[in-house]
């Protein structure tokens, strides 16, 4: 067992010995004191890794995991985007590609975000606790995304004046009966059985079994053939899943389905609104909906309807560009400020109705500073 250097680093990697020379990676994010937030560095930490596991022969499948008892990771580095949001507005700047950091950020986070989907072993991701935005972009593209009692996954970019992304454009139009609109603007959360109902988690387990799910995969018999080896680790987490039992989102399924076909935006807002209810969940939906950015509202709507999302690349490489317009010119910094700097939860948002964050408003996010060949993301594919 070999872990990365001390334990201050903020990623820890791991490799544990298994059969017939086949080792498990295991990459577990290490900053427990802000969630595991995801930063820049610990983004580059883990491609490099994942990287170096693709292309060894002897790793069979790797295991990502968040430090301490709270969180996977409860979304990316805030408090760094915010400084350099600060700075590029401040330079008075109009490029949206010079605030560098929001655009290494961005760029290296959906890349990994996008290998992940596309990784060529198996990838166990242990969701446990709060998973969130970013956290939601390294778990969703995992091959097996397994959930505990404690999970708590969502989407909640509208109270920071952002939009679901890390491919959450495709996950969210992807969830049962139209509903991950609805999570888009309510920023509603799931308990482990509606995220798998959602699509965004494939078991749910005891937290406490890791350990032993962890010894289980050291003694398998590997193939080496990655189907193969996905099928049998599907069916081995499948007969430890604890039963299910329906969460908000399933109960309220038909409900959600009916406020999601309204008609536009405008009218989905309104009935969401108008919701008039005693359930908790659906309360706290509609007040966050209420308190929310127009502009990601907007933003969500529009991203979730466009033809450049409909595959998994296309988006993106799409959401890269919405994000970096939102980063010089949106809500996002504004959102920060009032959630997380100030803390004073009072959020002016611009344009502050969402009569005013129309269509024509929303067009502006998708104008590319780039030819689609020289697109960052250029290279992703176009699945």
């Amino acid at each position: 067992m070999n872990i990365a250097d001390a334990h201050e680093a903020p990623v820890l990697f791991e490799t544990r010995d298994g059969q017939a020379g086949h080792r498990i990676g295991i990459a577990t994010l290490n900053a427990p004191k802000t969630l595991n937030g995801l930063s820049l560095d610990m983004t580059r930490l883990l491609d490099a890794q994942l990287r170096a596991w693709a292309a060894d022969d002897t790793v069979a499948c790797v295991v990502l995991r968040g430090a301490g008892d709270k969180a996977f990771c409860a979304g990316g580095d805030l408090h760094g985007l915010y400084r350099s949001m600060v700075e590029y507005r401040q330079s008075g700047a109009r490029d949206i590609t010079a605030n560098r950091h929001a655009a290494q950020f961005f760029e290296e986070e959906y890349r990994l975000d996008y290998f992940i989907h596309t990784y060529p072993k198996p990838i166990l991701c242990w969701g446990h606790g709060i998973v969130m935005g970013g956290g939601i972009g390294l778990m969703s593209g995992a091959s097996h995304r397994v959930v505990t009692e404690r999970s708590k996954l969502a989407m909640p970019e509208i109270t920071v004046g952002l939009f679901p992304d890390v491919g959450g454009s495709w996950l969210m139009r992807r969830v049962p009966g139209g509903a991950g609109i609805f999570l888009a603007l309510t920023g509603a959360p799931l308990n482990a059985s509606d995220a798998i109902y959602a699509g965004l988690a494939d078991y749910q387990l005891e937290h406490a079994q890791y350990d032993a799910v962890i010894d289980a995969l050291a003694a398998h018999a590997w193939r080496g053939d990655a189907t193969q080896d996905r099928a049998r680790l599907g069916e081995f987490l499948q007969g430890l899943a604890q039963p299910l039992s329906p969460g908000p989102l399933q109960m309220h399924a038909e409900l959600i389905e009916h406020l999601v076909s309204s008609g536009s935006l405008e009218q989905v807002v309104s009935a969401i609104g108008a919701l008039s209810s005693e359930d908790p969940w659906l309360q706290t939906a509609r007040a966050t909906l209420a308190a929310g950015s127009p502009g990601s509202a907007r933003l969500a709507w529009a991203l979730q309807h466009s033809d450049d999302t409909r595959t998994l690349a296309g988006t993106f490489r799409t959401e890269y560009v919405v994000a970096l317009h939102a980063a010089a010119h949106g809500d996002f910094a504004e959102g920060i400020r009032a959630l997380l700097i100030d803390k004073d939860r009072q959020p002016h948002w611009n344009p502050a109705l969402l009569a005013h964050a129309d269509a024509a408003w929303a067009e502006t996010f998708f104008q590319s500073p780039w030819t689609a060949a020289a697109h960052p993301l250029a290279d992703l594919g176009h699945a």
